[in-house]
């Protein structure tokens, strides 16, 4: 099966490029985005993923303002040959030049939810380590990811009224990643885990005047360290020329973590994170929430639109929600992001914070999951 890519020389295998190089049905290929102002008023998030195995291709957009609703576009499609057709419906990525500027656009609809955004970096490429997560002796996460920080302009358009976007105003990250991971139905059948299943997970990008910083964290159910990551890299006035990575990006040794929840939910009231050198030096990072997004509103742990699920050859749906009024302790509203100020005691920044709880987490008291809650 051929398509318009194959004539560029790219190819990393012998097959074509719709023949992706695994058989796992959870292969992907995500791209995601965030936006929020800087004095923390407002947020929003936008996902797309491919995943040729299950044949679709599904997207979302959603927005949310401080003390008002979270609104949820969603929309999902037969997986396209063309892996540059990048539209669902209303809704679709444009690459006017990959890795420097991004044009999201999601047109009129029954939502009330639209906008017109172009994001423009102001960092070199970020390349993550390879982040593998196994469960016994099956991998159940295998992928790679890098991220562009930098501001969004343009307009949406929401039932409440018009956010204008400007990049003296607005800041964001996108994140690029594809590899396999755990999406879509269930899989039945076999042995049951045999010990604790759960997942701890936080993901932590934050501007500073002059570099951003970014902490990636996964634990095990006792609290032991699966993947720690954290980086430097310069943040530049304007949108960054030369090769795709500059260079001047700062591996450091490792993260850690401390993370306070508000009572009888797995959501942060508070965290520090230490940023450690490889010459053991520590940059301890305070984090102040100032909003919430709930993840579930660009499908992550949707129970309907869930990534990677078989809607049918055309299907978009929309919904809206009161942030405060949801039940915390219900496994969809686990996972959050929040934007962030932040300080390092001498260095003011803001970001975002994200995190995830699934299952049981010792070094919070966190039980198992059972019948959709904590």
């Amino acid at each position: 099966m051929l398509n318009r890519l194959d004539d560029y020389p790219i190819h990393q295998t012998p097959e074509p490029v719709a023949h992706v190089a695994t058989t796992d049905r959870n292969a992907y290929d995500r791209s995601w985005f965030n936006g929020f102002s800087i004095d923390g008023e407002w947020y929003f998030g936008i996902a797309m993923g491919l995943y040729p195995h299950r044949g679709v291709l599904d997207c979302a957009f959603s927005v949310v303002r401080k003390g008002e609703l979270q609104h949820c576009f969603y929309a999902s499609r037969r997986a396209p040959t063309e892996r540059t057709e990048m539209q669902v419906g209303p809704f679709r990525i444009e690459l006017p030049e990959p890795m420097r500027r991004t044009r999201v656009v999601l047109e009129d609809n029954d939502s009330g939810l639209s906008c017109d955004l172009t994001f423009s970096t102001r960092t070199a490429a970020i390349e993550e380590s390879r982040q593998t997560l196994w469960s016994g002796a099956k991998r159940t996460m295998d992928a790679t990811r890098f991220d562009l920080f930098g501001r969004w302009s343009g307009t949406i358009r929401t039932p409440e009224g018009e956010i204008q976007v400007r990049e003296d105003t607005c800041l964001g990250v996108k994140d690029r990643s594809w590899g396999a991971r755990k999406l879509g139905e269930p899989e039945t059948g076999g042995a049951p885990p045999a010990g604790k299943v759960g997942a701890f997970f936080v993901w932590a990008p934050l501007f500073w005047d002059d570099h951003v910083s970014q902490a990636i964290i996964y634990d095990d159910v006792e609290g032991r360290p699966l993947i720690r990551e954290a980086l430097t890299a310069p943040l530049y006035p304007a949108e960054p020329g030369g090769p795709v990575e500059d260079g001047r990006l700062n591996r450091l040794a490792t993260a850690r973590h401390r993370i306070a929840y508000h009572p009888g939910t797995r959501l942060a009231r508070g965290a520090e994170i230490d940023l450690v050198g490889h010459d053991d030096t520590v940059r301890t990072i305070q984090f102040e929430p100032i909003l919430k997004f709930q993840m579930k509103g660009i499908g992550y742990g949707h129970p309907e639109w869930g990534h990677g699920f078989w809607k049918g050859e055309l299907a978009t749906g929309h919904e809206s929600f009161d942030p405060a009024a949801l039940d915390m302790l219900q496994v969809p509203n686990f996972h959050t992001q929040q934007v962030v100020r932040v300080t390092d005691g001498s260095r003011q920044g803001i970001g975002v914070l994200e995190q995830v709880v699934l299952g049981p987490y010792a070094p919070a008291g966190f039980a198992a999951m059972a019948d959709g809650a904590a």
